[in-house]
């Protein structure tokens, strides 16, 4: 049981839209066969351009795209349910990125994509929309507009333009922990809130399950420790949420991606699907 994650709705037909297949297929691909570079997947320019001179995308008012924001699609039979809003919007997960291959195709919200502008895609954020996403690893941060659906792969959260990832750093690895929060260019600008520290400064762990009840989160603990080997580093943290008492199981500290990968999938074999990166 996870108290943090809203429910999502059911009883209608999957609306179809527009999603490239294609960049689909071949992200899968590279998820099987990591690191082989073939003439079929995705790849950064044979010559990158310098990208530091590139702005950050600025968030304006915009109505929602005509394309790209049914209630909810499928993709490969698993249903997504694009929000209403995104208003108030925070997610800790791993973010990957596309490039050349891609380069002039159309998006899932009708336009271009463009390799050298600050975009991104997401899976169900309506829009388009405006993140900023900031690097657990390494501290920097960019701000992006989301006009694409994706990324279609277990444990990822966005995947980022060619040129939002040089700018936060992962190009070389391919993926990167991240911290994702919408910017609601409609409401006033709150006083800028203190920079998401870096893994180096702050411990990243994988959050399986929260519970008002310690009992339960015990109980948890237990399961995890017997159905689930080679996973360590299982314990309850006790918070205080809007007066309550919360019972958080968490695993780590996560080294990396690879790490929380393995951990994920371990708990997605004992039926433990929406765990998810939290910070200490």
């Amino acid at each position: 049981m996870n108290l943090d994650r809203p429910c999502g709705h059911a009883g209608r037909q999957p609306t179809v839209i527009r999603v490239n297949l294609r960049r689909v297929c071949l992200v899968l691909i590279a998820a099987v066969v990591a690191g082989c570079a073939g003439p079929d997947t995705d790849r950064a320019p044979k010559r990158p351009p310098d990208l530091s001179d590139v702005p950050d995308a600025v968030p304006r008012v915009e109505p929602r795209s005509a394309s790209g924001n049914p209630p909810f699609y499928e993709v490969f039979g698993k249903r997504y349910h694009v929000m209403p809003t995104a208003s108030g919007y925070t997610e800790r997960g791993v973010a990957s990125w596309y490039g050349e291959k891609f380069h002039g195709r159309r998006t899932s919200s009708g336009e271009p994509y463009d390799m050298y502008a600050m975009t991104a895609a997401h899976k169900t954020l309506p829009l388009p929309a405006y993140v900023r996403v900031t690097s657990l690893e390494n501290g920097r941060s960019v701000v992006v507009r989301v006009n694409d659906r994706g990324p279609f792969v277990d444990n990822r959260l966005i995947d980022l333009s060619y040129a939002a990832a040089v700018k936060l750093g992962m190009i070389g690895a391919g993926t990167a922990m991240v911290e994702v929060e919408t910017i609601d260019p409609g409401r006033p600008r709150k006083a800028a809130k203190p920079a998401v520290p870096a893994a180096a400064d702050s411990r990243v762990f994988v959050q399986a399950g929260a519970f008002r009840s310690r009992q339960n989160a015990d109980a948890l603990v237990r399961r995890i420790r017997s159905d689930a080997p080679g996973v360590t580093g299982v314990f309850v943290q006790e918070d205080r949420v809007n007066g309550q008492t919360i019972y958080r199981v968490r695993i780590g500290p996560i080294a990396d991606v690879d790490d929380f990968d393995r951990v994920v999938e371990k708990m997605s074999m004992i039926g433990i699907s929406d765990a998810y990166l939290a910070l200490d």
